[in-house]
């Protein structure tokens, strides 16, 4: 077969490339899921502002002599984590009002006599209990002295030393990974999922044999890869943005640096992996002609790439796991596997590079692989055909 007269390959390959994108950004699906996990990674975001907000505010009334224990109360929680706000109450009565109205999440009455008494509605939690009584017993404290004679003492300031300064970081790090990683997973699924479906659509409905008479297959179907990849990256690239100035932006991480370092090596996982998972889809959906026998022939690669997502979540917990480790070089599995390790901290430059390597031999021979099935099986459309019967139909 001749190329069109003045087009070279590559004009033919931007052309397809650029038909399969003008078809999908007007596909409501499409539209739907790109919403869809822009709205998943902004409520992430929120749901971990929601949690940070309600675990560090207390409200504690006290009855009595607020100002000698209400300073203290605020020191306590400050020692916590907690930010102590004391209100001050009149008499027992208004106490109870204010823990059953919801008003404060707890009364202290005679904070400074000798029963003090703290009250609840249902039940004190940790923080709260543990801040009213460290109050109460370092005004009990001073009070005893006090009496016996001793002045003020000078309580030496402790110094703080960190065993694991990064461990904060670090978990950030990998958290930010664990939800790029689900993204990731997400839209190599979907993006993979739509070559399988472009495929079908054009068999069932014969419209390949159209393109076929001024394209090759190989032209068609980088055309198909190059389209949906440039879409698929440009989506990643905006979930990542807006992930980035939103977690900033909400206090959700520390270290925006290290952050944009994770993300970034995140899309470039996308990059390979969709290169792979993509020939790979491409190449199962020539085989069949029907829309309903689609799910049967990508089933076992769906299934390849769900337990990298799992592999890659059970990484974070232990990434120096032999699994992890193991898994982080395997083509098809190190997209998802590799940017939680990265992450996670520990992994050598050449680690990274061999697995970059090693997905980049992989892609090669799928491609190389995938592209004689996909040539062989795209012009018989009269249902399923096996591998064999599309290889012997490539040479022929």
């Amino acid at each position: 077969m001749t190329e069109p007269q003045g087009l070279s390959s590559g004009r033919l390959v931007r052309l397809v490339a650029g038909r399969e994108i003008s078809t999908r950004v007007r596909d409501k699906a499409f539209l739907i899921s790109s919403v869809i996990i822009l709205l998943l990674v902004i409520g992430a975001m929120a749901f971990q502002v929601v949690v940070a907000s309600g675990s560090s505010k207390l409200t504690v009334g006290v009855v009595g002599d607020q100002a000698v224990v209400g300073p203290v109360l605020r020191q306590q929680g400050k020692a916590i984590g907690d930010d102590v706000t004391v209100v001050v109450l009149p008499d027992e009565a208004a106490a109870r009002r204010a823990v059953t109205n919801g008003d404060v999440d707890g009364a202290l009455l005679d904070p400074t006599g000798g029963a003090p008494e703290l009250l609840v509605n249902r039940s004190a939690d940790g923080r709260l209990q543990a801040v009213v009584q460290g109050a109460v017993s370092q005004v009990a404290l001073g009070r005893a002295l006090a009496q016996a004679g001793v002045g003020a003492v000078d309580v030496p300031k402790t110094t703080v030393t960190a065993l694991a300064p990064n461990a904060d970081q670090t978990g950030e790090r990998t958290g930010v990974a664990i939800i790029s990683v689900v993204v990731l997973y997400t839209l190599l699924a979907l993006f993979s999922q739509f070559v399988a479906q472009g495929v079908v659509e054009e068999k069932s409905t014969r419209v390949v044999e159209l393109l076929l008479a001024t394209l090759r297959p190989w032209q068609l179907l980088a055309g198909k890869i190059l389209g949906l990849g440039v879409l698929g990256l440009v989506q990643i690239v905006v979930v990542a943005l807006i992930g980035v100035v939103g977690a900033v932006a909400f206090g959700v991480v520390s270290f925006p640096a290290q952050l944009i370092g994770t993300v970034v090596a995140v899309v470039a996982w996308f990059v390979l992996g969709y290169a792979l998972y993509a020939a790979v889809f491409a190449a199962a959906a020539s085989l069949v002609s029907r829309q309903e026998d689609l799910p049967s022939v990508i089933t076992p690669t769906s299934m390849l790439l769900f337990a990298g997502l799992f592999i890659s979540i059970r990484a974070a917990t232990d990434p120096t796991g032999g699994l992890a480790l193991v898994t982080s070089f395997i083509p098809g599995l190190s997209p998802l596997v590799m940017p939680v390790r990265q992450a996670a901290g520990g992994v050598a430059w050449w680690e990274v590079l061999l697995a970059v390597v090693l997905m980049l031999v992989g892609i090669a021979v799928v491609v190389r692989l995938g592209g004689r099935i996909y040539a062989g099986a795209l012009l018989r459309t009269s249902g399923r055909i096996t591998l064999r019967e599309a290889l012997r139909g490539e040479r022929v």
